[in-house]
C-alpha cells in the first residue's frame, strides 16, 4: 500500500499576511490543495511559536489569528480540502515537544543556522535568549510528526529546521522502534516562488519597517507604497539614462507577478517582460511607467482577494466555525500520534496491561 501524501505548513500570527507571503507560500498552497496529488493538507496557525518572542503581548497573537484566517480564505484556501487549525489548541503537540527535547542537545540546537539567524535578527544575542525560542525547532518537529506529514513546503532558509526534524525522527525510531514518519522538504521550484523583498529593497517585508504590501490593503495604499517607497535604480536619474534591472525592486516584483497577458492588457508597447527590461537597460523607459504597470498587475491580483475577504469579514461566525472544526479534527489526528509515541516508549501505563503485569512480577521478585 502506497504511503499517504500528507502536507503540513503554516504561519505565525504576528500580523496580516502580505504579498511576500502570497508569492512565497500562499499561492503555492492553493495550487497544491487543488492538485489532487495529496491525501491530506494541514495548515496550522502557529500561535505557540509566535509567543516564543511575543510572550509579553499575547493579545497581538490572539487578534491576528482572525486576520490570518481571513487571508487564508481570501486567497482560496478551501476548508473542504484543507484542514486549518490553531497550534495551541492541540495538547498533543506540547507533550511531543517535551519528549523530543530529550533527544536533542543544546549544542545541536545552537548550531541550527536558521535559529542563529533569527536570534541575530531579533536582538536576542544582546537581550538574552528565551528558552522557548531557542527550542522552537523541536516544537516544529512535534508539529510535523504529529500530523504524520511527509511533505513540508518551506523556503530554503527553513531547510535546517526540516533537517533537525528528520534527525529527531531518526533518533526516536532508532531508540523506540519505527513509529514516526520521516518528513522531506518541498522547496520552491524556481526563484519567482520565493518570498519577495520589502518595497524598500530590504530582505523581507516587515511591519516594523513599513515596507509591506498587505493582501488586505486597499488600492490607494498599494499605489502609495509603490509610488512613494518602492526602490528602483538610483543611477536612473533621467528617462533617457540606461537603467539597471539587478536590485531594482520594481522588476523583482514584475518577475514574480506579471505575465505576457498583462502586457496585452496594460502595456501593449511590449510583448513580454524581457522586451520591457531591454528597453529599460538601454534607456528611454521611465520608472513612473514601470511603476504604473506594476500597480495595474498587482491590482488585478489583489482585487478579487479583497472582495473575498470582505465577504468573510461580514460572516465572522462562519470563519470561527471553520477554525473550530478544523482544530477539532486536528486534535484527533495529533492525539492518535501521541498515543502511538507513548506506546512505542512504553509509557502508556493505563492502556498497556502488560506493564501492570511487569509491576506485579517486580514486586514478587523483590519479596523473594
Amino acid at each position: 500500500m502506497a504511503e499517504k501524501q500528507i502536507i503540513l505548513t503554516g504561519d505565525r500570527p504576528t500580523g496580516r499576511l502580505h504579498l511576500g507571503h502570497y508569492v512565497g507560500s500562499l499561492k503555492r498552497r492553493v495550487e497544491l490543495q487543488n492538485s489532487g496529488m495529496f491525501d491530506e493538507i494541514n495548515i496550522m496557525i502557529a500561535d505557540d511559536q509566535a509567543l516564543t518572542d511575543n510572550a509579553d503581548n499575547p493579545r497581538k497573537i490572539r487578534d491576528n489569528i482572525i486576520n490570518v484566517m481571513l487571508d487564508y480564505l481570501s486567497v482560496g484556501i478551501d476548508p473542504s480540502k484543507t484542514t486549518i487549525c490553531v497550534q495551541s489548541a492541540l495538547p498533543a503537540l506540547h507533550a511531543l515537544t517535551f519528549y523530543y527535547l530529550n533527544l536533542v542537545t543544546t549544542a545541536r540546537l545552537s548550531r541550527n543556522p536558521t535559529v542563529k539567524a533569527e536570534i541575530q535578527m531579533r536582538g536576542f544575542a544582546d537581550e538574552g535568549l528565551p528558552a522557548g525560542f531557542f527550542c522552537y525547532p523541536v516544537s516544529q518537529a512535534a508539529d510535523i510528526t504529529a500530523f504524520n506529514a511527509n511533505v513540508v513546503p518551506v523556503g530554503e532558509d527553513q531547510l535546517p529546521m526540516i533537517e533537525q526534524a528528520r534527525e529527531i525522527v531518526e533518533k526516536f525510531n532508532n531508540v523506540y522502534g519505527e513509529t514516526l514518519v520521516l518528513p522531506k522538504a518541498m522547496i520552491p521550484e524556481n526563484e519567482m516562488q520565493r518570498r519577495l523583498p520589502g518595497v524598500d529593497g530590504k530582505a523581507k517585508m516587515s511591519k516594523s519597517l513599513g515596507n509591506c504590501i498587505y493582501l488586505s490593503d486597499d488600492a490607494k495604499t498599494v499605489k502609495k507604497q509603490v509610488n512613494g517607497k518602492m526602490f528602483t535604480d538610483p543611477l536612473h536619474l533621467k528617462i533617457e539614462d540606461p537603467g539597471h534591472i539587478e536590485g531594482n525592486v520594481v522588476f523583482t516584483y514584475l518577475d514574480a507577478l506579471c505575465t505576457d497577458g498583462h502586457f496585452a492588457e496594460y502595456l501593449p508597447d511590449y510583448a513580454n517582460l524581457e522586451e520591457m527590461k531591454a528597453h529599460y537597460r538601454r534607456g528611454g523607459l521611465g520608472d513612473g511607467t514601470c511603476k504604473k504597470f506594476l500597480i495595474n498587475v498587482m491590482e488585478e491580483m489583489l482585487r478579487p482577494i479583497r472582495a473575498e475577504r470582505a465577504k468573510w469579514e461580514a460572516d465572522i461566525g462562519s470563519v470561527y466555525d471553520i477554525l473550530r472544526e478544523g482544530t477539532a479534527k486536528a486534535v484527533e489526528t495529533t492525539n492518535e500520534t501521541l498515543a502511538r509515541v507513548r506506546k512505542a516508549m512504553r509509557i502508556d501505563y493505563f492502556a498497556d496491561r502488560s506493564i501492570e503485569k511487569e509491576w506485579e512480577a517486580l514486586l514478587k521478585q523483590a519479596k523473594q
